[in-house]
């Protein structure tokens, strides 16, 4: 991904973080922000290896993008379903 700024982070309670990130833009008038779950608590594990991205929403106002990816990532059930799509129902917690 480009150049990526965290405009939020907590910490996951088995050990890792989740972020909401938002993207580099490539058009100024549209931002792109999305939530990256990290689940290893080893930092040393992360390297070489993108969090992965449970969803990506982009649009004009950046602080109504930030609220509703936040409200998400705060949100531990709401997590765990954003991993379980994106693995198909297959992800190990």
């Amino acid at each position: 991904m480009d150049k990526t700024k965290v405009l939020y982070e907590r910490p996951l309670p088995g050990g890792g973080y989740v972020h909401v990130e938002e993207e580099g833009p490539s058009d100024p008038t549209v931002h792109r922000v999305h939530v990256a779950v990290e689940r290893r608590s080893d930092p040393s594990r992360r390297q070489g290896h993108e969090p992965p991205v449970i969803v990506t929403e982009e649009g004009g106002s950046l602080s109504q993008l930030v609220r509703r990816l936040v409200a998400i990532a705060s949100d531990n059930v709401e997590v765990a379903k954003g991993l379980l799509r994106r693995s198909g129902g297959n992800a190990r917690f």
